[in-house]
């Protein structure tokens, strides 16, 4: 598992944003070097090439706001955590060469989730802030520092804000997961901030995707990362030396090795659970035709329910919602009990400040439960068998691996890079929130239904977009 914390800390404080024009030059100067190597872990990224689609779109979008006719919020899609390098490109490279005059910087604001200074560093919540960003806590009923500051940014700020509905990645270039109605709620607070101050810009939200795909099949290094998983779990290496197969067959042959990873790294968890956590293993119910992915995707939904259970009945967690609420909740549980809000720990005698170290230790302990879970959210049956490439099947090797570094006390992320990639990023077309104002207005059950329906909305975009 990850480096543990041993000690309960002080808590979580809301970092401001501090824009500051001098880093965000400085951070274009070094977006190169940036694509290709991430500042940490030092490994490469693997982002040789950044093609960008309908980027006039948003030049045109951006004008109108300058002008002062318009608000909008950026909607990006978030498989991986190269992501913002994709839209930093796209905001400080594609637009200016779209030739449409606008004035300096073309920029954004950006919410990040608080939870990344955690496993990143301080030093990304300093220099996050200097670039605009500004965090907020996913798990926690009403972040109200966050969500003010969102809502002041969205109505006063000279840039716009961008935001992942997604709220954290899937390591799915090829789906998305169920959105979260942060986006659209705040879309629809500006239309009523905008209106309270009598002034009549029109309110969007632009939906952006980014995808990946390899400049050349890493098929070597993707036999390597097999061969790997396999040692770690204790099976067999197998090595495929692929010849003059065409793509299909190459998938097939190494699907084959990674259904078994999975069924090998299942059966040790189900044990693992059923031993030491004392778990049952409820019946699956499956059709007597089902494929063998889809009897493997059954058994990981029971064992991510009994992995979330787990934790659930330490912290005290009702087990309600979909496994991304679940996880959420005890995110927010889990800080709660190591960032101590109701303590001054400075000032505790040493007894009360061991069990606090205690508590904080148990904690960090038991999210990793959740941790487990949260990184198979978006995982399919058919993920790899409905569009057979070989961006679909490294990335679910590199969610395998994921897991398999975090049980053996691997500090994440340290994910190997494969090969050198193509990042794809396409603006889609605005959606007009102001619109859809008379229904949101109504009465709270017609805003909560708003909401959800511009959510919805927003998913089947961006899903169209990349399908």
């Amino acid at each position: 598992m990850p480096e543990k914390i041993r000690h309960a800390q002080p808590p979580l404080k809301f970092i401001p944003p501090h824009f500051n024009p001098v880093f965000l030059r400085l951070a274009q100067w070094c977006l190169p070097i940036l694509l290709r190597f991430r500042l940490r872990p030092w490994l490469p990224a693997g982002i040789a090439r950044v093609e960008t689609k309908n980027v006039e779109t948003l030049g045109k979008m951006y004008q109108q706001f300058q002008s002062g006719k318009i608000r909008f919020l950026i909607a990006f899609r978030h498989p991986e955590v190269d992501d913002p390098l994709s839209v930093f490109y796209l905001l400080s490279r594609a637009v200016p060469k779209t030739g449409i005059d606008l004035k300096k910087p073309i920029h954004s604001y950006f919410v990040y989730d608080r939870g990344m200074t955690i496993w990143a560093g301080d030093w990304v919540g300093w220099l996050f802030s200097r670039l605009g960003g500004f965090p907020i806590r996913r798990g926690k009923r009403i972040d109200r520092r966050g969500l003010q500051t969102a809502r002041e940014m969205l109505l006063n700020g000279k840039m716009p804000v961008a935001i992942a509905p997604e709220g954290a990645t899937n390591g799915h270039s090829g789906t998305v997961s169920p959105l979260e109605p942060g986006v659209a709620q705040l879309a629809f607070w500006c239309v009523e901030d905008l209106h309270k101050a009598n002034r009549g810009e029109e309110v969007f939200i632009i939906p952006i995707t980014i995808q990946y795909s390899y400049l050349k099949p890493p098929w070597q290094k993707i036999d390597w990362l097999l061969g790997k998983l396999e040692a770690d779990s204790g099976l067999p290496v197998k090595s495929n030396v692929i010849k003059d197969l065409n793509l299909e067959e190459n998938v097939e042959i190494y699907y084959s090795r990674l259904l078994c990873i999975a069924e090998n790294l299942l059966s040790q968890m189900e044990e693992f659970y059923q031993r030491f956590y004392h778990q049952k293993l409820a019946e699956i119910s499956v059709d007597v035709s089902a494929s063998p992915s889809q009897i493997i995707l059954a058994r990981l939904h029971r064992l991510q329910d009994i992995g979330l259970q787990v934790a659930e009945q330490y912290f005290g967690v009702e087990s309600q919602g979909t496994f991304i609420d679940r996880c959420r909740r005890l995110e927010e549980a889990g800080w709660s009990y190591i960032y101590r809000e109701d303590l001054d720990l400075d000032s505790l005698p040493p007894l009360k400040r061991g069990l606090a170290d205690w508590v904080a230790s148990e904690a960090d302990l038991r999210m990793q439960h959740m941790r487990l879970v949260e990184s198979f959210v978006a995982v399919t049956a058919n993920y790899i068998t409905d569009k057979p490439v070989v961006e679909r099947l490294a990335e679910t090797a590199l969610l395998i691996f994921d897991v398999t570094a975090r049980l053996q006390n691997n500090t994440l992320p340290g994910r190997p890079r494969l090969g050198l990639r193509q990042s794809t990023v396409t603006v889609g077309e605005p959606i007009s929130v102001t619109k859809r104002w008379c229904e949101y207005e109504k009465d709270k059950k017609s805003a909560r239904q708003a909401v959800n329906n511009l959510t919805e909305d927003l998913h089947g975009t961006l899903q169209k977009m990349i399908s």
